[in-house]
């Protein structure tokens, strides 16, 4: 994340947490996909998806940030799915989202960098912003998603 001027985020729900990764690693934004699941996977990787011929890994949201299970919704599952770059880019990955709520233009200078937050790992955290008076977290997404494929 560039320490001065304008950082691009795409800011989102998990549960009830509100969450930002910068913009440069969204790949694209799609509604959830059906997965089919990886046997002896990680219980935070729902599976596969095929995206235009491509295979990539899909992680839950609410599992990867540790935040309760969301209801089911008549057996149907909701949300998003976002494709996020990792590793610089060398590697596409799914994350569930409840809903993408914006793109925000943010002064780097007035985020917080790696604030500690009730409920959030702080490993995960890069920094806090805020977007209409609420708190928010702009996630580490290697951090976040590279242990999980790992394992």
């Amino acid at each position: 994340m560039s320490d001065a001027g304008v950082v691009r985020l795409l800011v989102f729900r998990v549960g009830g947490l509100l969450c930002a990764a910068e913009a440069e690693r969204v790949r694209e934004i799609l509604p959830r996909l059906a997965t089919t699941r990886i046997p002896g996977a990680p219980p935070a990787v729902a599976g596969l998806v095929n995206v235009r011929g491509t295979l990539v890994t899909v992680v839950e949201g609410w599992r990867a940030l540790r935040q309760p299970e969301p209801p089911a919704s008549n057996g149907t599952q909701g949300g998003t799915t976002v494709l996020l770059e990792v590793g610089a880019g060398r590697k596409v990955l799914g994350f569930t989202v409840d809903e993408v709520v914006d793109l925000l233009a943010a002064d780097a200078a007035a985020l917080e960098r790696r604030a500690a937050l009730p409920g959030v790992d702080p490993t995960l955290v890069r920094a806090v912003g805020r977007r209409a008076g609420q708190l928010f977290v702009v996630l580490d997404t290697d951090a976040l998603l590279t242990p999980i494929l790992s394992s």
